[in-house]
């Protein structure tokens, strides 16, 4: 876990784990090739899917340089834990290639394809589970023109059917239909917005708006070619919409939870909202924020800002945190 200094003088703890002590063992297990630890840590973590998917998630990105999920297959090889943890393996194997190569570049098309086979036999081996699903709409905009609509409202269903508030399955289709991959602005708003608006209160879903706002600052950023002064965005963060989102966004997720408990699978997204409300101004919402999040901090989306230390230490020393 790093540790960092803010100017404030308080610690900033960027967990890879999110908090998540029961994973961060796990993934030491990953480290010495050892896969019981996984296997235990997935029985106990059970039906709770968002934890399950959090967990899931970062597993696989941990097993993605290593051979410790196929080990796994090999002594159990009819485990529904490890073909599902194998279908996020190799989801994270096709996103690293991606990345690698750069925006823009070729896919290998058949490489992508794998991980897809890797996801359906998760979901027909465990069919409860949404966390293969999930995978397969990650997936979906790895493909150079996308997928067909037909085939990605069927995923869509599919996940629906098994967890209809999925944060991180609502967050995946919005970065399909985002302008970055397969989408629009006014497209992903849309969704991002509608989400928000059938979400039961507590829900994250309506940060998802936040997450877009992030997705159109990168988009016009990049498009600027990081010129951040030349593109025009000094309203982008605090015009009246925004403010008033961020404000929708705390009533409907934090005022609507039965406790300030941040569990792990949402740390990510309160930074989403805490970023987007120290950058709109709203103090009041900020201060609160940083406080529920406690030591612990996500580098993105400060990172697309700034200095992921400078800025969170200077709010919180603005707040008194």
């Amino acid at each position: 876990m790093a540790r960092h200094k803010s100017p404030s003088g308080s610690d900033i703890a960027f967990d890879p784990d999110d908090g998540d002590a029961h994973l961060t063992s796990a993934r030491q297990d990953v480290v010495i090739g050892r896969w019981q630890g996984l296997r235990d840590l997935l029985q106990a973590t059970g039906a709770d899917w968002p934890t399950r998917g959090h967990r899931i998630r970062l597993l696989g990105q941990a097993c993605a340089s290593s051979t410790t999920v196929e080990s796994w297959l090999a002594a159990e090889p009819h485990s529904t834990d490890a073909l599902v943890l194998r279908g996020a393996t190799e989801t994270a194997r096709a996103f690293g290639l991606a990345i690698a190569a750069g925006r823009g570049a070729p896919m290998d098309v058949d490489r992508i394809d794998t991980a897809v086979v890797a996801c359906r036999r998760a979901a027909d081996a465990y069919p409860a589970d949404p966390t293969p699903w999930i995978s397969l709409i990650s997936l979906a905009r790895l493909y150079p023109s996308g997928v067909q609509q037909q085939e990605m409202a069927r995923w869509w269903d599919e996940l629906d059917a098994r967890d209809p508030y999925s944060m991180e399955g609502h967050l995946q289709v919005l970065h399909y239909y985002s302008a970055r991959w397969h989408g629009t602005h006014g497209f992903m708003y849309d969704f991002a917005r509608d989400a928000a608006g059938v979400a039961p209160p507590g829900s994250p879903l309506p940060v998802l708006v936040q997450y877009a706002r992030v997705e159109e600052y990168r988009y016009i950023l990049d498009a600027a070619k990081g010129r951040r002064e030349t593109v025009g965005l000094g309203q982008h963060w605090h015009h009246d919409g925004a403010v008033s989102d961020v404000r929708r966004t705390w009533e409907r997720w934090i005022l609507g939870r039965p406790n300030t408990a941040v569990p792990p699978a949402e740390l990510r997204d309160l930074n989403y909202l805490a970023h987007a409300a120290c950058l709109a101004g709203t103090t009041d919402i900020a201060t609160a924020l940083l406080r529920m999040q406690g030591p612990y901090a996500t580098r993105t989306p400060w990172l697309y800002t700034g200095d992921p230390v400078k800025q969170i230490g200077k709010w919180r020393e603005h707040g008194r945190v």
